[in-house]
């Protein structure tokens, strides 16, 4: 039997590329469900659920989280100096600076967070759907 090793990795970059594609999909689906979307926790402006990997994590990336668009982002809460510095005062609402980076991750780093992401949102739904059926 003649195998070729470069085949069988492009059989494999194919299958997770395929099931990246699938899990984004999945993923926006369940975002869109869930109305409202929540605030991310200790955030004034952001609507986020967090995808958490556990120690699948990248170290040097910081909080990935999934927004309404079933998109991912990297999310950096801090100070804007800026604003500290323009208003004179320090107000935490004003000072208070959330950024969102569009990530564009490799199909095996994209599988790992989606799929934490898409099981955080469906723990979402199901939450609601649960006290919904207990408001009856």
């Amino acid at each position: 039997m003649d195998t070729n090793p470069l085949l069988r990795k492009a059989q494999a970059d194919n299958v997770l590329e395929r099931a990246a594609l699938q899990l984004q999909q999945l993923l926006k689906e369940a975002c869109a469900e869930l109305h409202p979307f929540p605030s991310f926790p200790n955030a004034f402006f952001t609507n986020a659920v967090e995808c958490d990997p556990g120690p699948a994590a990248d170290p040097d990336r910081g909080c990935v989280v999934v927004c309404e668009d079933g998109e991912l982002y990297e999310l950096e809460i801090g100070i804007d100096h800026e604003a500290v510095e323009l208003t004179g005062s320090w107000d935490p609402v004003t000072a208070r600076k959330e950024t969102r980076k569009k990530l564009d991750l490799h199909p095996r780093d994209y599988v790992i967070y989606a799929y934490n992401g898409l099981v955080a949102v469906t723990e979402l739904l199901l939450e609601r759907a649960s006290e919904r059926e207990g408001a009856r």
